[in-house]
């Protein structure tokens, strides 16, 4: 054989093992089975803690616990255990003492409704609770339950010389129900609705400012109460920004702006009323107020008609022109 042929048969064998050893190395690549580690489960049980930071008078929601594993040798007989604690139970409770995000929730740290100190527990710092009287009218039919939010108007009449004066006024605004007729709790049937029964009265969370000007208001005329939507908390939070009564530092915390934006939003308002007159709902009721005999020396109060002939006070600039001791004013005319 010659040294040429020679050379070209070495060197095919030499190609054809390189494709041989290359192909069973590639196959038994893609034949070989992966080995995946075994996720290792934590061992503990789970326990009951807060997702966000809860100061006191805070009712729990679902959105406020949640459980979490916990070390076995730092469980305790006050938490709450996973399979042990009934989640639904623990729904509409208050919060007793200030819980901290990530800190595990104890049994003596909430207090339920119907139990002892619940109402105390449900004011925030510096609120109080006061009752006002209510029926099925001005109660909203019964529609209003513990946590909701209510407007209060006041419905008096003023007297004076002539026909009286009816009018409607918005005095309060944004006031947290606590309970209707002593009860903090709302009741449901055994398929889950809720029960609409008539009460008597409504014990709402106000300042101390405030519960002076609604004992004040009992005396004056009828209150009514109007139901707030949950809608209205942004409308609020706008409104407390614009007005400047949110003072956020520059460099708090998410949290902490959490925690001073759903403040803004609970406060109750006591500020310029809105009203009504009868002459806003009927032609043939007055919008002004009657006028009064002083009983001093300027003598009567002088009565003036307006546009649709209803004796009424001078709604326009006057003169007041002065005879010896008595004073009489005199409209402008323009």
């Amino acid at each position: 054989m010659d040294r040429k042929k020679l050379v070209l048969l070495v060197g095919a064998l030499i190609v054809a093992i390189g494709t041989a050893m290359a192909a069973r190395s590639m196959f038994a690549g893609s034949s070989a089975p992966q080995v995946v580690a075994a996720p290792v489960e934590p061992e503990g049980p789970k326990v009951l803690v807060a997702k966000r930071s809860l100061p006191v008078g805070t009712i729990i929601t679902a959105d406020a616990i949640g459980f979490q594993l916990w070390p076995q040798e730092m469980v305790q007989d006050a938490y709450f255990i996973d399979g042990n604690a009934d989640m639904s139970m623990l729904m509409g409770t208050v919060v007793r003492h200030p819980i901290t995000a990530g800190e595990p929730v104890t049994q003596g740290s909430l207090v339920a409704p119907g139990d002892r100190g619940f109402l105390a527990a449900a004011l925030g710092p510096g609120m109080r609770a006061v009752t006002v009287s209510v029926s099925a009218q001005t109660g909203v039919g019964g529609f209003i339950f513990p946590g909701d939010r209510v407007d209060m108007m006041l419905t008096q009449t003023v007297s004076g010389d002539g026909p009286p004066l009816k009018t409607t006024e918005t005095i309060l605004r944004n006031l947290r129900v606590l309970a209707t007729d002593q009860s903090t709790e709302t009741r449901t049937t055994e398929d889950g609705k809720t029960v609409v029964s008539a009460f008597r009265t409504v014990t709402l969370e106000v300042t101390p400012k405030i519960a002076e000007k609604i004992e004040v208001a009992q005396t004056i005329g009828n209150l009514s109460l109007a139901l707030r939507s949950i809608a209205d908390n942004q409308s609020e939070l706008d409104r407390a920004i614009a007005a400047g009564e949110i003072d956020m530092p520059e460099d708090a915390s998410p949290e902490e702006e959490r925690r001073l934006l759903r403040q803004a939003t609970s406060l109750p308002r006591d500020g310029k009323s809105s009203f009504v007159t009868g002459g806003d709902v009927s032609r043939f009721q007055r919008t002004t107020i009657p006028p009064q005999n002083s009983g001093n020396d300027r003598g009567p109060a002088m009565e003036v008609t307006n546009s649709i002939g209803v004796p009424g006070a001078p709604s326009g600039p006057i003169v007041r022109v002065t005879r010896g001791k008595d004073t009489t004013a005199v409209p402008v005319r323009k």
